[in-house]
């Protein structure tokens, strides 16, 4: 089953797909954290693949590798996302697992330099635990884009993923039909299969 609703519905599909041993591949984002976890010990319990894939570019792969790299060498870093206006969730799915891979080095980001004040909530974005902030766009004319942003003394490193078409996604796609078959529990994603 390849779901790719919404996230009031995915986590209900995707739990009742693996009760009844279907193989889900969900690229629907929004789901809580405490409904990934539960997904991924049902799937466990079950014995039965799952794959939760935020983005099933292999263009944004690439970017979340490279920014993974770049972190080990920069302290401070923003990521923008900027989407179609009709996108249900923010920050969205590929931004929040664009995070969690930076989060897998065990430091912490952007260091206050000074007191900062927010004259308008929310205009410095969300901000994980480890300080990494993320802006979350929504405009008509966009359909997905990334920017990660690095800064350092006397430098700013980019990166950048923009779709053009949704055509992008289809291999990704493929790539997961193909290999959720032979999994016995939940990988959370596409990373984790290339």
């Amino acid at each position: 089953m390849v779901d790719v609703t919404h996230p009031d519905t995915v986590y209900g599909s995707a739990r009742a797909a693996l009760a009844y041993g279907v193989r889900p591949v969900i690229g629907t984002t929004g789901m809580g954290v405490d409904q990934i976890k539960d997904l991924a010990e049902f799937a466990d319990k079950a014995s039965t693949g799952c794959l939760l894939i935020p983005n099933f570019s292999i263009g944004m792969v690439l970017l979340q590798q490279a920014a993974q790299q770049a972190a080990a060498y920069f302290d401070h870093v923003e990521i923008i996302e900027l989407h179609h206006n009709q996108k249900a969730d923010a920050p969205s799915g590929t931004a929040v697992k664009t995070a969690q891979m930076l989060s897998e080095l065990n430091k912490n980001y952007n260091t206050p330099e000074v007191e900062e004040t927010e004259k308008m909530t929310g205009a410095r974005g969300s901000q994980t635990e480890d300080g990494v902030r993320i802006h979350s766009v929504r405009l008509p004319g966009l359909i997905a884009h990334q920017e990660v942003i690095f800064g350092a003394a006397g430098q700013a490193y980019t990166l950048r993923h923009d779709t053009s078409d949704r055509i992008c996604y289809m291999p990704g796609v493929l790539l997961c039909i193909r290999r959720v078959l032979p999994l016995k529990s939940m990988l959370y994603g596409l990373d984790k299969i290339l």
